[in-house]
């Protein structure tokens, strides 16, 4: 059907043309409220309207009667109505939405993807400090960052998945002092254990028991190996850099593990220490003072972001000579930019939001051909956890919030990230982990891969090969309830386009739920396996079809598609 609508399109588009030079690029269909006014519809004659000084109606009239005598109208399309003051319906002859099962069977697991457009992207996200486990914040960082980057993927992108961390400065002392003071047999309430509320690093001091395990460890001289590092403990209670660097690759491995449970992997770990060591940051600096725009006040150093729509200009260099953290920000993204990533997208949560009209307004000021708006950002709210019908905020090993291991292990990986992507990003979400290993239509990634173990148990049932289904004769699919299946299976690809351009993974949810229920509802309306071998095979194509889509999707989220449940 995909074909069939591009040549409708196309159809609508010259007689547009012919009614107005330039016209021709309103052409656009869309789908009627009420499925009982048609299956497409367009406004078109209403646009047009005014500028032609014409009632919108009689306009609707010519057109309707331009696009009747073009082929494509009249080899694929039943009925042209209007209605109100222009509306234009557009009733499909059953072979033009037929089309669309031949067309997935055809494609498969490639249908509703464009081709290489040979544009690079880079995606960064979850970039956890790697100074405790993740969390459930993490989490849906990690879900709504590898599902963007599976829906550029399928729109021709060429992405590339980022994982930015800070390997240093204070929250990394913090780290490797607490450790430190576990492995000399202290803990959390001991006088020793630093809790001034006046002292900013004290009150970051981490608490959890995964500190006594980095220590205990570290006793023991053991060695950690993460992606993108390998160390050897000293044992040594007062080697503070060695408990340091133990501690981070401690970390950074437990941090892998979480994320291969999550079956995610990423391109790239990028150390916020080496835009330090590579001079970046200082580079940086020194673009912006020659560029004209710092100036210095109270011993302190100014970037004047005001003149790029920031609030107020914001401290680059503090008193003491250390810089603020959007500083290395601006760095890393010229260094985005100079690997040729001209299209960029960071997901973080929404304390970040300060950041981003700084970190913009540094890369203007720059001024090294950094379009305005350069990054995208996608922002998140945290996640509330309920279980047994209460909210769970602590877990042991963490010691302050819930793990995205903790969810894991509750649940299951296919329903942390179809439930963290079932609402749009920036939603207050709450996880109900009761309801995600509910086994009933309640709950929603239960539900969608129901629809798919279904399908495979109808055909297995049948027992043939289904590779030969897409070549069966689809005459028999003309009841509304096949209708409506095949029409909204030729609606993904334009769902997959939409929610790339709108960053919004959660379409793509929504879309598997309405499509397994309309799956549902055609399974309860007609039986598949009858007598009749025409009809049979036909629907069997039909079904055949609806499971590629559900199974295209639920890659899309990273979500799998069993073929028993």
């Amino acid at each position: 059907m995909i074909t069939v609508k591009t040549e409708l399109l196309q159809a609508l588009r010259a007689a547009l043309e012919d009614l107005q030079p330039g016209a021709g690029a309103r052409a656009a269909f869309e789908s009627p409220k009420v499925a009982a006014h048609g299956d497409l519809a367009t406004t078109a004659a209403m646009q047009l309207a005014k500028p032609l000084k014409l009632n919108p109606r009689q306009l609707a009239e010519n057109l309707c009667a331009s696009l009747r005598a073009s082929a494509a109208f009249d080899t694929w399309v039943a009925a042209l109505d209007i209605a109100g003051p222009g509306f234009i319906n557009i009733t499909l002859k059953p072979a033009a939405k037929q089309q669309v099962v031949r067309s997935v069977l055809h494609q498969t697991a490639s249908y509703g993807s464009q081709p290489d457009n040979g544009q690079r992207m880079l995606v960064e996200f979850v970039s956890a400090n790697p100074t405790g486990p993740l969390h459930v914040g993490h989490g849906r960082q990690a879900a709504l960052g590898d599902a963007i980057c599976n829906l550029f993927a399928t729109q021709g992108w060429r992405v590339h998945r980022e994982f930015y961390y800070n390997d240093a400065g204070v929250q990394i002392q913090t780290l490797a002092t607490s450790t430190q003071l576990r492995a000399q047999g202290f803990k959390p309430g001991d006088a020793c254990w630093p809790t001034d509320p006046d002292n900013p690093a004290s009150k970051a001091f981490y608490n959890g028991d995964y500190i006594q395990d980095i220590a205990d460890d570290f006793l023991a001289k053991k060695t950690v190996k993460a992606d993108d590092r390998t160390f050897t403990a000293s044992g040594d209670v007062q080697d503070l850099e060695s408990i340091r660097q133990f501690a981070v690759a401690y970390l950074r491995n437990e941090q892998d593990i979480d994320l291969q449970a999550f079956n995610l992997k990423f391109d790239q770990y990028y150390l916020e220490s080496s835009l330090y060591t590579s001079g970046r940051v200082e580079a940086t600096v020194s673009k912006l003072i020659a560029n004209g725009k710092t100036f210095e006040q109270d011993g302190a150093l100014w970037l004047k972001s005001t003149d790029y729509g920031d609030d107020k200009d914001r401290v680059m260099r503090k008193q003491d000579g250390n810089y603020t953290y959007f500083v290395p920000d601006v760095a890393y993204h010229i260094a985005k930019w100079e690997r040729g990533f001209q299209k960029v997208i960071n997901i973080q949560g929404t304390d970040h939001h300060g950041t981003i009209a700084r970190v913009r307004a540094g890369l203007q000021a720059a001024d090294v051909g950094i379009p305005k708006g350069y990054p995208d950002y996608v922002l998140h709210t945290m996640v509330r956890v309920v279980k047994g019908g209460e909210e769970v905020k602590i877990s042991k090993r963490a010691g302050s919030y819930v793990t995205l291991r903790d969810l894991i292990e509750w649940t299951s990986k296919d329903a942390v990230r179809f439930f963290l992507l079932s609402r749009k990003p920036d939603t207050e979400y709450t996880f109900d982990v009761d309801l995600a290993v509910a086994k009933n239509n309640d709950n929603p990634v239960y539900y969608v891969q129901y629809a798919h173990a279904r399908i495979c148990s109808v055909l297995a049932s049948w027992g043939g090969d289904a590779t030969t289904l897409a070549q069966v004769d689809l005459t028999a699919l003309d009841s509304p309830q096949a209708h409506a299946l095949m029409l909204l299976l030729a609606k993904y690809p334009d769902m997959l386009s939409a929610a790339a351009a709108d960053l919004a993974p959660h379409d793509v949810t929504f879309y598997l739920r309405e499509l397994a229920a309309c799956y549902h509802s055609y399974y309860d309306a007609e039986r598949i396996l009858v007598d009749d071998e025409a009809v049979k095979l036909a629907r069997l194509a039909l079904v055949a079809a609806t499971a590629q889509v559900l199974r295209n999707g639920l890659a899309v989220l990273g979500v799998s598609a069993p073929q028993k449940m």
